[in-house]
């Protein structure tokens, strides 16, 4: 289970940290895709797994999931950790996310999520509003 936030640097060669903590999980293999909220996503092998079985499964003549598949997986490359822990993320993805020197690193229980600084500041500012984390949250059922 991934969790906690973390600021990594993100080097000349486009490699950011991955937190300690998070490196066991992804030692087996890991890929990194655009993600939903213009953040970019990392999944251990299993978890990536489990997604594309869950991808496959919508229906295709449904153009929303037909948009998703695509979103998803055109953005997505197999990457590995280095001897340090880092991941290099590819040119694209981190245009995609806005992600230049430093990345935000968000634990999101079975994946990693990288936001450029900004943007999370947003994003948590807003969700610090008891109104609208409430409004987002009232059809999950908690």
């Amino acid at each position: 289970m991934f969790t906690g936030e973390y600021r990594h640097a993100i080097d000349a060669k486009g490699r950011v940290a991955v937190p300690a903590r998070f490196r066991a999980e992804l030692a087996r293999g890991a890929h990194v895709s655009r993600w939903i909220d213009n953040c970019l996503a990392v999944f251990p092998d299993e978890a990536w797994a489990r997604l594309a079985d869950r991808v496959a499964n919508l229906r295709h003549a449904d153009a929303g999931a037909r948009s998703f598949s695509r979103f998803l997986f055109s953005g997505a490359y197999d990457v590995e950790l280095d001897r340090q822990g880092r991941v290099v993320l590819p040119a694209g993805l981190r245009e995609f996310a806005g992600l230049k020197s430093e990345a935000v690193v968000v634990g999101s229980l079975d994946h990693i999520e990288l936001w450029e600084p900004g943007r999370w500041a947003d994003y948590s500012a807003e969700l610090s509003s008891a109104d609208v984390f409430a409004a987002r949250i009232a059809d999950l059922g908690i």
